[in-house]
């Protein structure tokens, strides 16, 4: 083969990948713009005042925390608010060496209970149950470190309830969330799991576990993370929820049968990506069984999270990410076109292997290779210029149908000047932000080829968003 062809064979195989990867976007993008069409015309009974059905499953949230002591008072507020008619929250402490359990024990007013409950899911020893002399719903599990699996499933053995709903430390609930992410599971008995969309909490302001303002970050980096999760919730993760093949809940928002989990051998300690991991293990295994289910989606239920504000810690999280999905997959390959796979295993998981295993690889030597053929003189700038146009203006497209979804359905950002920002994100991160992203999950993939151990690492949390409750508040209990 010689240089001609190849650099013509490049050529091809490049703008076919992003054509590809495009077009199953788009895909996506049309199912989530019809499903979200009937969810909104469903929703509106909304209007109508709010009362309980008596049909809610009594839940148990669980908060898996290590050394979120910035941020753990305000959230654990925020659950303790929220409009459910039967819930306990369940924070389990993982060996946290900073202040966590202090906080919470002087917050809550926790005194230890010597409570014995059955040991379904293998843990680290448990220390001491923590119970709330204010909140009767309200325990704290402190256990032995081993990781945010291994305390999801303490937590899973002390849940009382026969839905579980895991909860990141660091993020808020609307206190109608857990009412809307749990209706899945009442108009469908089948539902086995169900997940909600995360938003960011950076720039918006939190009072006593209360939203009390909405707005953008100012900071730029937590500002285009605005537009990548919105465009990652409303259509991608909305658009495969209809054909049941969504392979992701959000570890950071997630309803899940306590029973299911448990049957299928609850979180895996040996993986960073535990969230995906069990959601594509759970498909896998009612698949083989010939059991109907439902691992759904809803889009308004929502969590506030707080995102990275600096380059180390977004490379950090990215290459976790990129890492535990290339665990997930590659741990569950018999997915891959499995005769009684359906949509999961023709569809779903193909595109996963192709465009979110292999993409970063495919992305970054993309551009590497058209911009250095270029230079070299090997193509034309109407080559050039059209590798660009599929790959930066396909993408700057999409995002600002992520955008129209938002302003169309919920919008959550009252402002004009917030939805005129944000386009103008939804067009710059195309051109730096998206090529640095798909370089740190480059690195995530090569850090699992060469069997390099993930590590979570710190998070470093600015908790600027978040104010302590006034002192009346924190003095009446509220009622479950």
């Amino acid at each position: 083969m010689n240089l001609e062809q190849f650099v013509h064979g490049a050529q091809w195989l490049f703008l076919g990948y992003f054509v590809f990867l495009n077009l199953g976007y788009m895909f996506l993008n049309l199912i989530a713009m019809f499903s979200l069409r009937r969810y909104m015309e469903a929703r509106g009974v909304d209007s109508l005042p709010s009362v309980y059905s008596n049909f809610e499953l009594p839940t148990s949230i669980l908060v898996p925390a290590y050394n979120e002591e910035a941020t753990i008072t305000s959230s654990i507020r925020a659950m303790l608010q929220l409009k459910y008619p039967e819930f306990e929250v369940v924070v389990i402490n993982d060996g946290s060496s900073d202040g966590t359990l202090n906080r919470l024990i002087d917050e809550f007013e926790l005194i230890p209970f010597p409570e014995a409950y059955r040991i379904r899911l293998k843990t680290q020893p448990v220390r001491t149950v923590y119970r709330s002399r204010v909140y009767p719903n309200l325990r704290v599990i402190d256990k032995a470190n081993g990781g945010k699996a291994d305390a999801l499933n303490a937590g899973i053995n002390a849940a009382r309830f026969p839905l579980y709903c895991g909860v990141d430390a660091d993020s808020v609930l609307q206190p109608d969330s857990l009412q809307r992410i749990v209706q899945p599971f009442l108009d469908d008995p089948t539902t086995v799991a169900c997940g909600g969309t995360v938003r960011i909490a950076n720039g918006c302001r939190v009072s006593g576990g209360f939203m009390e303002k909405i707005s953008l970050p100012r900071n730029p980096l937590a500002l285009l993370q605005v537009v990548e999760y919105l465009r990652a919730f409303l259509f991608g993760r909305l658009g495969w929820s209809p054909i049941n093949a969504l392979l992701i809940i959000s570890g950071a928002f997630g309803l899940f049968k306590k029973e299911t989990v448990i049957a299928a051998g609850g979180y895996r300690t040996d993986t960073v990506g535990e969230d995906m991991e069990l959601v594509v293990r759970i498909h896998r295994k009612l698949r083989k069984e010939k059991r109907p289910y439902r691992i759904t989606f809803v889009p308004d239920p929502i969590c506030w999270t707080e995102v990275p504000e600096d380059l180390k810690t977004l490379k950090n999280q990215r290459q976790r990410w990129q890492h535990g999905l290339a665990e997930s997959l590659t741990m569950n390959f018999r997915m891959m076109c499995h005769p009684r796979g359906g949509w999961v295993s023709w569809f779903a998981f193909p595109f996963m292997f192709l465009f979110e295993f292999l993409g970063p690889l495919l992305e970054v030597s993309g551009y590497l290779f058209f911009a250095l053929a270029y230079l070299q003189g090997w193509i034309s700038m109407e080559a050039y210029l059209a590798f660009m146009l599929v790959a930066v203006g396909l993408g700057v497209l999409l995002s600002t149908s992520a955008l129209l979804l938002e302003e169309l359905s919920f919008h959550i950002y009252p402002r004009a000047r917030h939805m005129a920002v944000l386009f103008a994100v939804a067009i710059f991160e195309n051109f730096g932000y998206r090529q640095l992203n798909a370089l740190f999950r480059l690195l995530g993939l090569l850090r699992w080829m060469f069997r390099r151990k993930a590590r979570w690492g710190e998070m470093q949390r600015t908790a600027r968003w978040s104010t302590p409750a006034p002192e009346k508040s924190r003095s009446e209990p509220t009622p479950p």
